[in-house]
């Protein structure tokens, strides 16, 4: 394993982290609505996972060389560090979308 073999992971977690401040502090999503947040996060994770395992399917999609990475796999062509991005993905779309939302009224 390389020395920065998780730096990516950590970024994203880090990432996931300050958006969990944003939201926390200016009262969008997760704080004043779990449930709804959750479940449009996974929702959101799911619709992506299903696209990202579909394309690796028909071969679109596949690991490239990168030494940022953990090595880890959730399934073929699929590593560990994807969840966690889709992850982001979904949850700072949904911060963003209350933010302007809130900002707008």
């Amino acid at each position: 394993m390389e020395l920065f073999g998780f730096s990516y992971l950590a970024a994203l977690l880090f990432s996931i982290i300050g958006t969990s401040l944003i939201d926390k502090r200016h009262g969008l999503a997760l704080f004043v609505s779990p449930v709804a947040t959750v479940v449009s996060v996974f929702v959101g994770v799911a619709v992506f996972l299903a696209w990202d395992l579909i394309g690796i399917e028909l071969g679109i999609f596949f690991i490239g060389p990168a030494e940022h990475v953990s090595g880890i796999l959730l399934a073929p062509e699929l590593p560990l560090e994807e969840f966690f991005f889709l992850m982001l993905l979904s949850y700072s779309t949904l911060v963003v979308y209350r933010l302007a939302e809130k900002r707008v009224k």
